[in-house]
């Protein structure tokens, strides 16, 4: 059984190389999966020094190593990255939920003629036609590029119309996060009322951490921020809930259903901390993440029927424990120099800008940072450069000052392409282990729940213009509303309609719920197979 579930995870990977180690044939009812994006090792290494030393909730559950390159290049970005773990099928930058248009790193198999960009289901799809709850958390905005890839199909991470509508309309039982203006009229570009539409779908939407608390709903929708939620360090527990707490609601709602659930949570800004090179802000987010994932770990040591794997989608900046002032004194340097200046914090880089005078002051720039951040021998440079710095950008200014102080280094404000830890528990003391490839956590999450990624692929995205032509039907785009096309199919006296990126169709005047949404990729439309069925 272990043999046959180490060939199936490496066909859906679409490799030539050799096998990862045979994994274990894990049977769950419940999976979660849980993402720190952008999460490198020294950052985790960096937090849990901060605390003192004391072990991680995770650390018990360290098992293996995660490759992280995308279709066609050594570093991902968290687009494909995520695609890769939701779907099984590595993709291109910016391609959230579709095939890449080519694949050129080694030993990967050459895309098949007419499948650049084709929609692949994903995990919480495939769950969720097998009769499985499912959720979906961010502390970004919920169409952002993780939680996007699953629960969304488009090559354009950017086409936050595109994927939020798909969210929308996914049938997904919990959504938490942040994002809310993108579901306003005024934050669309179609014009549509999202937050109408999901309290007609029936969610308790809810948007304060009380509300969320009283919630009974076994539909839940939560939108914290307008845009990205708060880093934890910053956050007001008043309005926004933390990432444990999100993670605890969504498993207590989707533990109702008998026959299981399938969870994402990701803790989002770890990876633009890492981006903006500031240390306290990964600390605060690694910390947030971790305690979430104590929740689900503990959830399911009680259950005995869930499978948490913990994994980030790629390393970010470079972090180390050291820099280049420090290479003559390295193994000399006591645990304080690294830590002593990144205690002093009380806010991120982010949390701080928000206390500034405005305009800022030279003295008010020097009393705010001595304050919350501990440090009182700012440089005039420093200061001027605080002054000047640009709305919303001042982490990756007040970052490497701290981590100058801290003697933090870093190697980029960008992805790294390095290996990454895995952290998995599964019933009866099982774990995945060994170098992985991303595609196989899909696969093996897809296994646990018994799940068929390909079937499903089969089953939602049918090429909608040779699919009716077999029937003998004729098709055509009404883009009457530009920024919100229908696909019209006519036979005989039917007449399907069918709007993009909804999950709904409307057979001679009379509406139907399909499968899934009808994808455009922007070349072709896709659509469930019982949409097909639909016209005799």
């Amino acid at each position: 059984m272990a043999g046959a579930l180490s060939a199936a995870m490496l066909l859906g990977t679409g490799m030539q190389t050799a096998a990862a180690a045979e994994q274990p044939n894990i049977s769950a009812q419940n999976v979660i999966i849980m993402i720190p994006d952008g999460m490198g090792m020294d950052g985790t290494t960096l937090t849990r020094w901060y605390n003192g030393g004391e072990p991680l909730a995770m650390d018990e559950m360290a098992s293996g190593l995660v490759r992280t390159y995308s279709a066609d290049a050594a570093i991902a970005d968290s687009a494909p990255a995520g695609t890769a773990f939701a779907t099984g099928h590595k993709s291109h930058t910016g391609y959230v939920g579709v095939l890449p248009d080519e694949t050129t790193m080694p030993g990967l198999d050459p895309i098949a003629e007419g499948d650049a960009k084709k929609p692949v289901a994903n995990v919480l799809e495939a769950a969720r036609l097998a009769g499985k709850s499912t959720g979906i958390i961010a502390t970004s905005e919920i169409m952002h590029a993780t939680p996007a890839a699953f629960s969304a199909h488009y090559p354009d991470r950017g086409n936050y119309d595109a994927l939020s509508e798909q969210q929308v309309y996914a049938g997904i039982d919990v959504v938490l996060g942040g994002g809310a203006k993108y579901f306003t009229p005024a934050g669309r570009k179609d014009g549509e009322d999202l937050q109408a539409v999901i309290r007609d779908l029936g969610y308790d939407l809810v948007k304060t951490p009380a509300e969320l608390t009283a919630s009974d709903s076994d539909k839940l929708w939560g939108m914290f921020a307008d845009t990205a939620m708060s880093y934890d360090m910053d956050r007001d527990p008043s309005k926004q809930p933390s990432l444990a707490e999100m993670t605890s609601k969504a498993i207590d709602v989707l533990d109702r259903n008998e026959e299981g659930f399938f969870l994402m949570v990701e803790g989002s800004k770890v990876d633009w901390a890492a981006h903006a090179n500031d240390p306290i802000g990964i600390i605060s987010d690694v910390n947030a993440f971790d305690k979430a994932v104590a929740e689900a770990l503990a959830f399911a040591k009680e259950d005995g029927n869930t499978m948490v794997i913990a994994v980030t989608d790629h390393g970010n900046g470079g972090i180390s424990i050291g820099d280049r002032a420090t290479t003559g004194t390295y193994d000399e340097e006591p645990l304080e120099t690294f830590t002593g200046p990144l205690l002093k914090a009380k806010l991120t880089g982010e949390g701080v800008e928000a206390k500034l005078a405005s305009p800022r002051t030279n003295n008010n720039i020097k009393q705010v940072m001595a304050e919350y951040y501990g440090i009182t021998d700012l440089t005039n440079k420093e200061v001027e450069t605080i002054r000047r710095g640009d709305k919303g950008k001042l982490n990756s200014i007040i970052g490497p000052m701290i981590s100058e102080r801290a003697h933090i280094g870093w190697t980029s404000g960008g992805h790294t392409g390095g290996d990454v830890v895995l952290y998995s528990y599964a019933p009866n003391g099982q774990r995945l282990s060994g170098v992985l490839e991303n595609t196989d956590i899909a696969r093996a999450m897809a296994s646990a729940l018994g799940v068929d990624l390909d079937a499903v692929t089969e089953r939602l995205f049918v090429p909608a213009e040779a699919a009716f032509e077999a029937k003998g039907a004729e098709w055509e785009i009404d883009d009457s509303d530009k920024a919100n096309p229908v696909l019209v199919v006519t036979k005989g006296e039917d007449t399907l309609r069918l709007p993009v990126y909804k999950n709904i169709a409307e057979l001679n005047g009379e509406e139907v719920t399909l499968d899934g949404s009808v994808v455009d990729n922007g070349e072709r439309i896709f659509v469930p197979q019982d949409a097909v069925d639909l016209l005799p």
